[in-house]
């Protein structure tokens, strides 16, 4: 007899969640608080990225975002205010900016990294999915020769450490690879191994692919607390009434330490605001997705149109549209295309990134309730982790031999 599972949050990470759980035989409802994948999962730059495998923790990031941090109207801000979780969270992350830690959480990305790009793979060869998705790699572009030579560091670590060593391109040789560069930049280094696919098509193919497998989507169904005994939950209280089930994974991204009495423990992630602006595709359109890594922006082709996207802003959850972060992202691609951004501007659009300290998700049963699964935290590569996450959430509920060490994804390692 099939077992019923109540997924909490219709993002990329809950849509992944409820495909392995319906592969798995779980009969799966699916609720979230808003729209299905309007969320942080609708308008992201759209990477899958195994290169990306080092957190934001990492030796001399202090000094290099307290720099940027007080660059007017930079990528990076911190939204000054009284709140005791945001220090503690920025203290303990300066905490781990060490190359031992960086390695550790490393090992633990890469894992999931790993696993979800087969994955994807596997799902557009079974799956009807349309998501313009494109295995041309990704291609960091530096300006400067100091900051080219100084990234070649960085690829040594990468490559030594996770065997995921870059292409060199200097000079002309990066405009013969990718003519959509201005000539006069220093070179790039192309992750081959990088793939990108459009985030809005990808929520709309789950979409319909959960629909046919009989997974049941509540949209606007705000979750209240779990009812329970004896260690365990029975039913969801939501704003359509009560919700029973076998178990229940909570994939809720940014918004999920407010659940933190619910879950009885502390979720220590903050709320990293992102920004992009979706436009048509110029004449001169990159054909592979370009970092700009000395301004922190991200240019994403699409078959259907063109990203740009950066920013991380500390700001709790403020719903703004700040017009400066859309001039940033203009700025920035000039300096770097033939063709910068162009009218019309189809979408502009901020999401907010479940940060942890840490750099790794939390992909574990809450320490209070044993049949709730806490899925959150992925940082910035929740597009990246989910197809590997929902399949651990589907082995930990099914009590299967998990194709991944949980360990390093505790609930309770905070």
């Amino acid at each position: 007899m099939a077992k019923d599972v109540l997924i909490i949050g219709g993002g990329v990470i809950g849509a992944a969640c409820a495909y392995y759980l319906s592969e798995s035989g779980w009969q799966v409802t699916l609720i979230d608080q808003g729209e299905f994948g309007k969320g942080c999962s609708h308008a992201n730059c759209g990477l899958v990225c195994p290169s990306h495998v080092l957190p934001l923790a990492r030796p001399g990031a202090v000094g290099r975002s307290l720099t940027a941090f007080l660059r007017r109207n930079g990528p990076l801000s911190i939204n000054p205010r009284f709140d005791l979780g945001l220090w503690n969270w920025l203290w303990r992350f300066a905490g781990r900016c060490n190359r031992n830690d960086m390695l550790a959480s490393g090992r633990a990305i890469e894992a999931l990294l790993n696993v979800s790009r087969l994955l994807y793979d596997e799902l557009f060869r079974a799956e009807p999915f349309d998501a313009e998705w494109e295995t041309r790699g990704v291609l960091f572009v530096f300006q400067s020769p100091a900051a080219m030579d100084e990234y070649a560091h960085t690829n040594a670590l990468l490559r030594g450490e996770f065997g995921r060593g870059a292409v060199r391109y200097d000079g002309a040789a990066l405009t013969e690879l990718e003519p959509a560069l201005k000539p006069g930049l220093a070179g790039g280094w192309h992750y081959e191994c990088d793939a990108h696919l459009r985030p809005d098509k990808l929520m709309a193919s789950w979409r319909s692919v959960l629909a046919r497998r009989g997974v049941t989507i509540h949209e606007h169904c705000r979750f209240h607390d779990f009812l329970g005994r004896s260690g365990r939950a029975e039913a969801a209280e939501t704003s359509r009434g009560t919700l029973k089930a076998d178990a229940f994974v909570v994939a809720t991204g940014a918004w999920t330490p407010r659940l933190n009495l619910n879950l009885g423990c502390r979720i220590p992630i903050q709320p990293g605001k992102g920004y992009s602006m979706t436009m048509t595709r110029p004449k001169r359109c990159p054909a592979i997705p370009l970092i700009f890594d000395e301004h922190h922006v991200v240019a994403t082709p699409f078959e259907s149109g063109y990203r740009l996207g950066s920013i991380m802003e500390f700001a709790g959850y403020d719903e703004t549209l700040d017009p400066r972060r859309f001039q940033w992202l203009n700025g920035a691609a000039r300096h770097y295309l033939h063709e910068p951004p162009v009218e019309p501007v189809v979408e502009r659009w901020y999401g907010w990134r479940p940060m942890t300290f840490d750099g790794k998700p939390i992909i574990d049963r809450s320490p209070a309730l044993a049949n709730v699964v806490i899925a959150a935290g992925h940082n910035m590569l929740g597009l990246s982790m989910a197809p590997a996450t929902g399949k651990l959430v589907a082995e930990l509920l099914g009590e299967a031999r998990p194709s991944i060490d949980f360990a390093p994804y505790a609930a309770t390692r905070f």
